[in-house]
């Protein structure tokens, strides 16, 4: 198999990763906010902030906008929700239950690095820019 040629595909894809971490962590926040698809638990201060970054984050994040900043501010969100509810219940993700918390934070993180992709409002306002 050709690995080279998977290459063309990378910003594709990266659009894809975008799109359906944002839907999955928008999940939490409707939860969270809208007890939507389960009921949610009474809400703190803290979880009712938890809620709107990842539902307006979320949603900020899948269709491509302010795709930076958004990813920035849930990879930050998702690091806190770690060290603050995961971390003290043990050191290994897999026992504390803070293994899908990571995994958000560092995706998020490498799309804040790595920028939203090609189908993104962010791409569409940056050619528009660029004519």
């Amino acid at each position: 198999m050709n690995f080279a040629a998977l290459t063309a595909w990378a910003p594709r894809v990266l659009s894809v990763l975008r799109i359906m971490s944002a839907l999955l962590f928008m999940q939490h926040g409707t939860q969270k906010l809208l007890s939507f698809p389960l009921p949610a638990n009474p809400l703190s201060t803290m979880t009712t902030i938890a809620g709107a970054i990842e539902l307006i984050g979320g949603a900020l994040l899948a269709i491509g906008l302010f795709s930076r900043p958004a990813a920035f501010i849930m990879s930050g969100m998702a690091a806190a929700a770690y060290f603050i509810a995961h971390a003290p219940q043990g050191f290994y993700p897999i026992i504390n239950k803070g293994e899908l918390a990571a995994l958000y934070c560092f995706v998020f993180l490498y799309i804040f690095f790595a920028g939203p992709g090609p189908w993104s409002v962010d791409a569409m306002r940056a050619k528009g820019r660029a004519v």
